[in-house]
């Protein structure tokens, strides 16, 4: 029986062939290279320096401070930097304050969670497009997590839709988490924007920030546990967005944090947020900004990341040293691994979350204790999809739409 559904809510220099590839079609579409324009701002863009220059810089960044109030005074900089280089500072504060227009074209009951089909109002007129994975039962207040997604080629297997980032976000939900999972900006059916705008970094960060903000509008939401994680340009918007936003509780960037490389795409580095005239930081110190907060970086030998363990973790680890809170830094290095957010690397995560998050690990575990998501049933992109059968990029044409949900009642 077909049943219309429209649910107005009360309240996303050595590397594998595949790596190379992506990053040499995002820096020559998008045209952005390293240098120092009139105003003496720099962009730092994909991989601006080698491994031995990253870590060197490092080495000059550590000397600047010796103790905890030293390096809070230097992650203040870092952190104007971003806000600055980024121009979210120029964003107007009612764009804050605005509704969210919230509409859930969709709800689909799966085994031990559900999912919601999802567009909010992010800036006037435009739309944030995603998914929200809610625990089946929810009593009292719970945590949530933002899910990001990083950039893929295929047409076929990407952003939220791809089925390891709906295996963690359903595994997520089914241990007590409400998670929202949401397109990057031209991506999916986030039309408003292209992906290469030229203020990408801006638009996307802001975009977390009010998927942030809508997910701690909801009641059953608790404020003070709220993680973020994704892979690749994913893990750039989960550390940049706990580096700008204090809500983030607990952060696990995948396969992203790097001394040397900056990322090779306008919502990474399209923006002056790591050179100005009179300073200069790394993804490494953002990404620590963190600290003494939980962070979990995850790494592997077949990308940017593959010197995390000798170089990037134990400057990060010093800082959190500093605070006395080493216990909460962790890194999990797979050796052979590539660039991606697979099973083994979703195993170590899912541990880290459910201890800092207070989530019950037990829902996603087998009788023998093991990490099993043969629950998660992986959805076509037609049945995520929020408005499946319509090419909606704005506000204005909310509307104009009348979905149909083939739902048995």
């Amino acid at each position: 029986m077909l049943r219309r559904v429209l649910i107005i809510h009360p309240i996303t220099k050595r590397m594998n062939k595949y790596i190379n590839f992506v990053v040499i079609l995002f820096v020559a579409s998008n045209l952005y290279f390293c240098s120092t324009s009139s105003d003496e701002l720099s962009l730092c863009v994909a991989d601006c320096q080698t491994p031995e220059e990253g870590a060197a810089q490092l080495k000059q960044f550590a000397a600047t401070y010796h103790n905890s109030n030293e390096w809070q005074q230097r992650a203040a900089k870092i952190r104007q930097q971003i806000i600055s280089g980024a121009q979210l500072d120029k964003i107007p504060e009612s764009y804050r304050k605005q509704p969210f227009n919230a509409v859930i074209t969709k709800v689909m009951r799966m085994d031990g969670y559900t999912i919601e089909n999802i567009a909010i109002e992010g800036m006037p007129g435009h739309l944030i497009t995603g998914n929200i994975y809610r625990p089946d039962t929810i009593a009292g207040k719970v945590p949530a997590i933002l899910s990001p997604h990083g950039h893929a080629l295929r047409p076929d297997n990407y952003g939220r839709f791809k089925p390891d980032l709906q295996k963690r976000c359903a595994a997520f939900a089914r241990m007590g988490a409400v998670v929202f999972t949401y397109d990057m900006i031209g991506y999916g059916e986030n039309k408003g924007y292209k992906h290469n705008d030229p203020k990408g970094l801006q638009i996307q960060t802001f975009n977390s920030m009010r998927v942030l903000d809508y997910l701690c509008s909801l009641p059953e939401v608790d404020t003070s546990r709220i993680g973020v994680t994704g892979a690749s340009g994913g893990g750039t918007q989960s550390f940049l967005l706990a580096a700008v936003d204090d809500r983030v509780k607990v952060s696990v960037p995948v396969v992203m944090v790097s001394s040397w490389f900056f990322g090779g795409c306008t919502c990474e580095s399209g923006m002056p947020i790591h050179k100005s005239a009179n300073f200069e930081t790394n993804n490494v110190e953002i990404a620590a900004l963190m600290a003494p907060k939980p962070l979990m970086l995850i790494s592997d030998g077949g990308d940017w990341t593959r010197n995390v363990p000798q170089v990037t973790y134990p400057y990060i680890k010093n800082i959190y040293q500093l605070f006395g809170k080493e216990d909460n830094v962790e890194n999990v290095h797979f050796p052979n691994g590539h660039h991606d957010y697979n099973f083994a690397k979703r195993k170590a995560v899912y541990p880290f979350m459910a201890k800092h998050l207070g989530l019950d690990i037990t829902k996603i575990q087998d009788e023998n204790g093991n990490i099993d998501e043969s629950f998660v049933r992986a959805l076509a992109i037609q049945e995520l999809k929020v408005f499946p059968d319509k090419n909606i990029a704005f506000f204005s044409d909310f509307w104009k739409y009348s979905p149909i949900d083939n739902q048995k009642e």
